[in-house]
């Protein structure tokens, strides 16, 4: 059997942040802002963060995919939100993956992402590996960094059978060329000059690893078609393929004008994208540059035009909702300070013992079907609900998270604290049985809910405890597509 991927994904905020808000914001300090003000870039919601991300780009690979013969789940980011608590089990447990699965945290580099899947590639072949890399870095207002980055996941399934592309190789170069670094207790990356990086680091380490790869593999330059290399500076891919002896029509677009760069997520991210397009004996070569450079080469197999992603990374860019409120973007990441309202002072400690008992309802959406009726509910309790059975002790476990459910009633909140006004929460009936009062999430200002349409579960931060440095995660509602149903 073939060695490669079998499934891929990804996942993008649905706003998106027109850049011309912010560089004529800073027009007064920062003129230079403005030739970078076209386009826009994707943009959390407060309640996403890179394990959310993680758990959604995770969640669009595994359709139709058997969860309990993934061995391990790699989660790879320099955001990670907890520094001494794995990430990567938030993720396995949200997705409902076997204890047995090793879960394994990937920081610190940019090339984070292809590191974790060349590990993952690397591994024993039982079982599936779902590498998933995911995003959301910190900037400062008026920063270089706030017009390129950009927010999301993208997600990989790799092991070996019916792949959807094929292993040719990987290479690594490890290089301690610092471009960019955050020390332990920083808030954000600082940069340095961006010419110095293009023709110091990028033109010197890419090419070279590029070359050793191909060398290595046998294959000849001219014969890759489609050229992954996130680089936010204008025509810096360009330069490397050409250095590489790539074909020129080979460089695939990085996504800036439209999503922004995703970090260690982003050369998953172009992977994932360039096989939405990809056709058998496609060649797809992706690096990532980061204290070094990372190259590995697939070719793309007949199963690649029968194993498509249901809602691909081209529909997300093509459904973004504009955003235009840069006052509610620097407010929702902390870059200025507004008063909030007695109402948001109130004390969110957790008890860790309640939410460890309490963990198969909150994280993995786990509620109980009654093996005398066949009533589903959430949460699972002893007693049936049914009022025709009420039996005791009957119920297994019943998933939710990837139920569809009806609108059954709403509230918009303007009294009750919401860091994005108005908090909307009301009573979800899942079509298969059970009923949830729960948080809404994604709102769209231009299509607010209505009373029986289709609402999916997502992952989300419930609430952050600032004292603490504590975020309690739990499922929220939104509004879903008809075709989804």
């Amino acid at each position: 059997m073939e060695l490669g991927l079998l499934a891929y994904g990804a996942y993008l905020p649905v706003r998106r942040m027109q850049r011309e808000a912010v560089a004529s914001t800073h027009a007064w300090f920062n003129p230079g802002l403005k030739g970078l003000g076209k386009g826009e870039r994707t943009i959390a919601n407060w309640d996403e963060d890179a394990v959310t991300m993680a758990v959604e780009a995770s969640r669009s690979v595994l359709e139709g995919q058997d969860r309990d013969s993934i061995s391990a789940l790699w989660l790879a980011s320099t955001s990670l939100p907890f520094q001494d608590r794995q990430n990567a089990g938030i993720v396995g447990d949200a997705l409902r993956l076997e204890p047995s699965a090793m879960t394994l945290d990937v920081a610190s580099s940019q090339r984070a992402g292809t590191t974790a899947l060349m590990a993952a590639l690397g591994g024993n072949g039982e079982g599936a590996s779902l590498v998933v890399a995911s995003e959301r870095r910190a900037t400062k207002a008026g920063s270089t960094q706030e017009m390129t980055y950009g927010d999301g996941a993208a997600a990989l399934l790799v092991g070996q059978g019916d792949v959807v592309a094929r292993l040719i190789g990987a290479r690594t170069e490890a290089v301690d060329f610092v471009d960019h670094y955050r020390g332990a207790d920083g808030e954000f990356d600082y940069a340095w000059e961006e010419r110095w990086v293009r023709d110091e680091g990028h033109m010197k380490i890419a090419p070279r690893a590029i070359a050793a790869l191909l060398e290595n593999t046998g294959v000849a330059a001219n014969s890759i078609t489609k050229f992954c290399y996130p680089a936010a500076a204008r025509g810096v891919a360009a330069k490397v393929a050409q250095a590489a002896g790539l074909p020129n029509e080979s460089v695939a677009d990085t996504l800036q004008s439209v999503v922004g760069e995703t970090g260690a997520a982003h050369p998953l991210l172009m992977l994932a994208l360039a096989l939405e397009t990809a056709e058998p004996g496609d060649r797809i070569l992706v690096a990532s540059f980061g204290q070094g450079c990372d190259v590995l080469l697939f070719e793309a197999t007949d199963a690649i035009r029968t194993k498509r992603p249901v809602h691909g990374i081209a529909e997300q860019i093509d459904k973004g909702r504009k955003d235009e409120n840069y006052a509610r973007f620097l407010t929702l990441n902390g870059l200025v300070t507004v008063e909030q309202g007695i109402r948001a002072e109130l004390d969110k400690a957790t008890a860790l013992s309640t939410h460890w008992r309490n963990r198969e309802m909150t994280q993995r959406m786990m509620g109980g079907h009654c093996t005398a009726c066949g009533t589903n509910q959430f949460p699972k309790s002893r007693i049936c609900v049914n009022p025709e059975c009420g039996a005791v002790d009957t119920q297994r476990d019943e998933a939710f998270s990837d139920k569809i459910g009806k609108l059954n009633s709403f509230t918009a909140d303007r009294l009750t604290y919401s860091p994005d006004p108005p908090a909307y929460y009301g009573m979800v009936q899942f079509e298969s049985g059970g009923r949830l009062m729960c948080d809404f999430t994604d709102i769209d200002p231009d299509r607010q809910p209505e009373v029986g349409m289709a609402m999916r579960m997502m992952f989300r931060v419930k609430d952050y405890d600032s004292k603490r440095g504590f975020r309690r995660y739990f499922w929220k509602a939104m509004p879903t597509k008809t075709e989804e149903i």
